[in-house]
Parts: C-alpha cells; structure tokens; sequence
C-alpha cells in the first residue's frame, strides 16, 4: 500500500509540474501582452479597492515571481514586483484578483473566514505530519495510534486545501465580473485574462485532489491493518 502513495504522490506531482508550467507560459504570454489603458498592475488594484469602496487596504510591492497573495491579518493586497509595475493583462488579472480576496474579507465571505480560521491549525500539523505519518507506516502494527494521528492531521491539511478552492474561484469570479464591468480590459483582452486566471485556479484544484487521494491512501492502510487486527 505505501507503494501505491508513492505512485499517487508522482502521478499528481506530473500533473502539478504540467499545470504549473502551463500557468507560467500563459502568465508571461500575457506579461508581453500591454494593457490599452497603460494601466499599471498596481494601479489596477486601487481602482478596485476604490469601486469596491474598500479604503483600509494598502497594495504593496513585494519580491518573487508569482508570489501575489492578499493578507488578511495586515490588511494589504501583495502584489510581484512583474504585476505591481506590470502594464499587462496579466498583471491586471492577478492584481484584480488579489483585490478579490480584499473584497471577500470586507464583505465577510464564508469560506475565507473558515480559511483563515484554519491557517494557525494547518501551520502546525503541515510543519509535522509527514513524520507522523512515515512513522504511523512503520509502527502500524505495533502502534496504530500513531497512524491515527498523522490521518488525522493530514486530513486537516486536506480539508484547508478543500476549502482553498472556492475562495480562489470565488476571487477570480469577482476579479473577472469587475474587470469586464469597468472595461479595464477590452473584448480583446478580457478573454485573456480570463484564460490566465483559469490557469491559476487549475494549481489550487490539482493540489486538493492529490491531498485528498493520499488521504484516502492512507486511510486504507489505517483499514487493513484493523481489519488483520480483528
């Protein structure tokens, strides 16, 4: 059965690198692609706060490649320094979306909520739970237990990556919706945007379906060896 977590993990890992490097290509496609408007990824960000009527949101330049991600706990919208500077499609589709994320928090979205509430539990058991685990596998017999803490663990890890899914699509709708709206892109553009967007939110749902798969893997391990046990 471990044999079989090993080919899982390397399906999904192919898959991962597949997607991610199909989201790297279309984001510098579109990095190359200017915006009609000059407008600038930065610049973007704070119309959108602005028609959002979000006031308390600071967009700031932070380093790394693909690196955007909105901070709940500072209130700040963190954009590359390819997006903030960008005059793109691409750096209008991540900057929106970012503001998505903004715009969630604001209006007190469910499922970002329930994320955030996670965040401090997934830190500490995904800092753990691989060594958990290998040692719940090698002392499944001896000590069940132990493997019973490490599912236990994981599927927190799982469940956060679960819930990760419609706050991101949920972000991108929103960024998508507005962008279309305000006719920050054109016709010509908003599809490209679109597409980028899609590829970004395709990592997010590969990465739940191969922590949900190795969940279950592991399960049936912890099955079988109750099943020898009884």
């Amino acid at each position: 059965m471990t044999l079989s977590i090993w080919i899982v993990s390397l399906i999904f890992l192919g898959i991962s690198a597949l997607v991610s490097g199909v989201l790297k290509s279309k984001f510098n496609a579109y990095s190359n692609e200017p915006l009609s408007n000059g407008m600038s990824g930065s610049e973007v960000a704070r119309k959108m706060l602005r028609d959002n009527g979000i006031n308390d949101v600071q967009v700031v330049s932070v380093d790394g490649f693909l690196s955007d991600h909105y901070n709940p706990a500072n209130k700040t919208v963190n954009l590359s320094s390819n997006v903030y500077n960008g005059v793109s499609i691409a750096a209008a589709a991540v900057a929106a979306h970012e503001c998505g994320h903004a715009v969630q928090h604001a209006t007190r979205y469910p499922w970002l909520n329930m994320r955030s509430k996670l965040v401090p539990v997934v830190q500490f058991s995904s800092s753990i739970v691989q060594w958990v685990l290998l040692a719940g596998v090698i002392m499944v017999n001896s000590f069940p237990q132990l493997l019973v803490a490490g599912v236990i663990l994981f599927a927190l890890t799982t469940l956060f990556s679960v819930i990760t899914l419609p706050v991101e699509y949920d972000a991108s709708n929103r960024a998508l919706a507005w962008l279309q709206q305000t006719n920050v892109t054109n016709p010509q553009e908003y599809p490209k945007a679109k597409d980028a967007l899609k590829w970004a939110a395709r990592t997010y749902l590969v990465a739940a379906l191969a922590s949900i798969a190795t969940l279950v893997q592991y399960v049936l391990i912890l099955l079988g060896n109750n099943r020898r046990r009884d």
